[in-house]
């Protein structure tokens, strides 16, 4: 099979010819449908700093088909189109620990026990390939999938199921005023979709971007394009345009300012919840006293649950969200240089499919 594959930290992505995999006991082996080719993905191949767990082949989620499933597993069968979660799990509930398959993201306290060590060797090799072998756990059984017309916008549902996730923890209700910072982002624009379908009244989209912001306010008349300055207090302003958010996401990106946050701690309504789910790459001042008077939740999210990723299936199936309102560039997997470097270019509610 043809698989991305980098062979130490110093060496670039190749496409390569690598040997099929094996099944083994608890595994699925996937043909590989699409995979989201994420915009960061260029700054993580290209750097010696980052510590990919080489040798591996590349690739976090994706949509597939099952080709062989071990006589152990029974949530899937062969021909079902599947989601791919990639998280895989140690499944120890008093001390859980969990690293991103094709990447060896470490998540928890990103610590590097042994654990953590044994399943970034067992779990290397990611999607970026015509094949892939995966724990049962990773795999979400998509009914109806196989009908859908258009495969390479299912790739499309790996950054709807991470978004997915953050709204399903901020746990808005229909009728909500959601605020997403960092909207014109992919993974902001996902979650503008995701907030939609859940019922929102209004969806905030702050951003940067104005043309992005322009095309989120074609998805729906409840979309609200609101600029970010910077500036917390006209920020803060901007974000209750409709009322003080029940519900805010924060997806901004490599952000080395917190001030979009700090606008959302001050804008959000009494009693509601911020998800951090984004890139700042500083720590927030937390406004204690605020938070306490105020009765504020802030929680935490990373990747997704398979029921996060199925339910966004369903609204997908249902037309709640509709695919067709991301823009989609499809690459072969003969060149990941240029695909990547097409990934890297594309931002908004845009992205790149992999169709290996």
């Amino acid at each position: 099979m043809k698989a991305w594959y980098k062979e130490a930290l110093d060496t670039p992505l190749r496409c390569v010819e690598r040997p099929d995999p094996d099944i083994q006991p608890g595994t699925v082996i996937v043909d590989v449908m699409a995979v989201h080719v994420p915009a960061y993905l260029m700054a993580m191949v290209d750097s010696t700093d980052i510590p990919l767990p080489v040798p591996l082949v590349l690739g976090a989620g994706g949509v597939g088909v099952v080709r062989k499933k071990a006589d152990d597993v029974f949530n899937v069968s062969v021909g079902d189109v599947v989601a791919l979660d990639s998280l895989v799990e140690s499944g120890d509930i008093d001390h859980p620990e969990d690293v991103l398959m094709g990447l060896g993201e470490v998540g928890g306290r990103g610590e590097e026990t042994e654990v953590v060590d044994a399943m970034r060797t067992q779990w290397r090799n990611g999607t970026m390939a015509q094949q892939v072998l995966f724990p049962k756990e990773a795999v979400t059984r998509l009914p109806g999938a196989e009908q859908y017309n258009d495969p390479g916008r299912l790739a499309f549902l790996t950054w709807l199921g991470i978004a997915g996730e953050g709204v399903v923890q901020s746990g808005q209700q229909p009728g909500d005023v959601v605020a997403i910072l960092g909207a014109t982002g992919q993974m902001g624009g996902a979650a503008v979709l995701v907030a939609l379908a859940r019922g929102a009244s209004r969806v905030i989209a702050l951003g940067r971007n104005e043309a992005a912001l322009e095309k989120l306010a074609t998805l729906d008349a409840r979309v609200v394009p609101v600029r970010l300055t910077g500036n917390i207090t006209v920020d803060a302003a901007a974000m209750s345009c409709a009322g003080a958010p029940h519900v805010i996401i924060d997806t901004m990106g490599d952000a080395d300012s917190a001030n979009a946050i700090l606008a959302g701690f001050e804008a959000l309504r009494d009693s509601g919840t911020i998800v951090l789910m984004g890139g700042v790459r500083r720590d927030v001042p937390i406004p204690y006293g605020e938070i306490l008077r105020r009765r504020l939740t802030i929680r935490g999210s990373r990747m997704y649950r398979s029921s996060t990723v199925l339910a966004i299936w369903r609204m997908v199936e249902a037309g709640l969200i509709d695919l067709d309102k991301v823009g989609m560039v499809e690459v072969g997997i003969e060149d990941p240089k240029s695909a990547i470097e097409k990934a890297t270019k594309t931002t908004g509610l845009n992205f790149v499919a992999l169709k290996p």
